[in-house]
């Protein structure tokens, strides 16, 4: 009897306390953020391709050339027999 006791007593106070925490917490109010500028904006540089670095099979589009110039507009695909 004496343990149905105390532990109806412990959830009385752990229910009076989780009842009452939200009055103790701090009051909130809700505001919007402010947008920032334009000119906050990062400047966006090129990508200097460093094409002498590049290893097969990663190689950039741009660093794929022929001789006179002009960029390749296909690239033969390899792959293993199934």
């Amino acid at each position: 009897m004496f343990k149905t006791l105390s532990a109806l007593a412990a959830f009385v106070v752990l229910g009076a306390s989780v009842i009452a925490l939200p009055v103790l917490a701090p009051k909130v109010e809700a505001s919007e953020a402010m947008a920032l500028a334009k000119s906050d904006r990062l400047q966006v540089r090129a990508e200097v391709l460093n094409c002498g670095n590049q290893v097969w099979p990663q190689i950039e589009a741009a660093c794929l050339r022929t001789g006179a110039g002009t960029k390749v507009l296909e690239a033969r695909l390899v792959t293993a027999r199934r």
